[in-house]
């Protein structure tokens, strides 16, 4: 019973006992990460909805599709009791060709600690349809006197100009579509007698309209040969939809310009009533994006907690076993939670100021309360010196990283395979077996004493 206590005692103070602890312990500090992370989606829905107040007080993400050409028919015949009826349709036709010009002014706009990006644009749009002397349909007559164009414009309340097409040198004046049009969230022009049947010339057109909104500005290629150009005053844009294009960047402003063929989108040159619903899916635009989305980069350093703590612990297990100084689990717990809680003090941080800067702050005073904490355990300078240099280094490694989008993972699975063999390269002189032969050896020695005093039991021992 009494050896059986020894090697209980013995084992505790291993240390393949000390390790099992160390990593009960990390994968403890799991669970506070877990809540870190929590914190940071929970913030970020905040910040959207926020971002969402403003937009709609603004105007949303926009999206032109248009201009279309609509001409209602009235199609005509006899059922099974040869009686006369009668059906109000409307085909839908595609321009020829779509120019699009236009110029974007972003600007920021803030509600409380969240900021969103607005903008203001002016676009050009003009273009022609093909005559319309061959369009025919059957057991039908198609009302031309009632023909209107549409702009369907996925949210009005951006519209800050009254909207006026230009036809054939003629100028019309757009309505709000009624709800019984299908295109209720479209600007229609009505072109009452314009269009001859007979007439053999295309329809010219033309308009400027001035629209606000927030985040992208998008446009459906609905011509037959579509163009477009966007310019303008943001440094980082970014290319959305199902088209790319030819781009400059410049440092504070940027072009790009859209070829956009038939056939490279599917969208049908004529269509009747509601055939055919929205082209949201064949659009292209440009979207406004804020490079700094500090909640973005908080999420991506918290996933690195985990090497944070594992190399702290690490260091901390080296020095126990390297100097014999006893370091209390208690320690380890107290020093991994200042690891954790530099995420929260970051993610506080930056929704204040700049995320560089809210970074350099967080990792100073982490490293500052880390090391002095560890003065007072290690009684050492060089130990602690060696313990704080690592500590920079992490956050200078994991900053680096923050940084290189395209190639984080690269840099990152080269660090961990420099910092693992670094870890390797200390640990390889560690006996993890000498508590253990420490207590044979100790075992051994104590029976033999037993067996020789038991067979002189009256001698002296010097």
């Amino acid at each position: 019973m009494e050896t059986k206590r020894k090697n209980d005692g013995k084992f505790s103070q291993s240390l393949t006992f000390k390790a099992m602890i160390i990593i009960v312990l990390t994968l403890l500090m799991l669970i506070p990460n877990m809540m870190i992370q929590n914190l940071i989606l929970e913030r970020k829905e905040r910040s959207l909805e926020a971002i969402n107040r403003i937009n709609e007080k603004w105007s949303q993400a926009q999206t032109v599709c248009g201009p279309i050409l609509t001409i209602p028919y009235i199609t005509t015949g006899l059922d099974k009791d040869k009686k006369a009826w009668t059906q109000q349709h409307e085909i839908h036709i595609t321009p020829e060709n779509l120019n699009i010009s236009a110029q974007l002014y972003p600007e920021e706009r803030h509600y409380g600690i969240y900021k969103t990006i607005l903008y203001k644009s002016e676009i050009h749009i003009d273009g022609q349809f093909a005559a319309l002397n061959k369009l025919k349909i059957d057991n039908s007559t198609v009302q031309f006197d009632k023909a209107y164009l549409s702009l369907q414009i996925s949210d009005l309340q951006g519209v800050t100009n009254q909207l006026v097409f230009h036809v054939n040198n003629q100028s019309y004046t757009a309505e709000i579509g009624t709800q019984a049009n299908p295109r209720s969230m479209s600007l229609i022009v009505n072109l009452k007698d314009l269009i001859r049947p007979a007439s053999e010339e295309p329809l010219h057109y033309e308009c400027n309209l001035h629209l606000n909104g927030s985040g992208d500005l998008n446009f459906v290629p609905i011509g037959n040969m579509s163009k477009a150009e966007i310019e303008g005053a943001w440094k980082s844009p970014g290319f959305i939809g199902s088209f790319s294009p030819e781009y400059t960047l410049g440092d504070t402003s940027f072009t790009a310009k859209w070829s956009i063929l038939s056939f490279n989108r599917n969208i049908p040159e004529k269509w009747n009533d509601n055939e055919v619903g929205y082209f949201d899916q064949a659009s292209f635009g440009v979207n406004l994006v804020d490079v700094v989305d500090q909640y973005q980069q908080n999420m991506r350093s918290a996933k690195y907690s985990l090497m944070f703590i594992v190399l702290t612990f690490a260091v901390f297990f080296f020095v126990e076993v390297l100097t014999k100084k006893r370091i209390h689990p208690i320690q380890y717990l107290l020093v991994g939670i200042a690891l954790i809680l530099f995420y929260s003090l970051l993610l506080s941080l930056s929704e204040q100021i700049n995320f560089a800067i809210a970074y350099l702050i967080a990792s100073i005073a982490t490293i500052a309360l880390i090391a002095a904490y560890s003065s007072s355990i290690f009684q050492n300078r060089l130990q602690t010196g060696m313990l704080s240099l690592m500590l920079v280094i992490l956050y200078v490694f994991l900053y680096v990283i923050l940084q290189l989008e395209d190639v984080a993972l690269l840099i990152g699975s080269i660090g961990l395979f420099v910092i693992l063999g670094i870890i390797m390269y200390f640990s390889r002189k560690i006996n993890w077996y000498r508590p253990e032969e420490n207590e044979e050896n100790e075992n051994e020695e104590d029976s033999g004493e037993n067996e020789i005093e038991e067979q002189f039991p009256d001698a002296e021992w010097k």
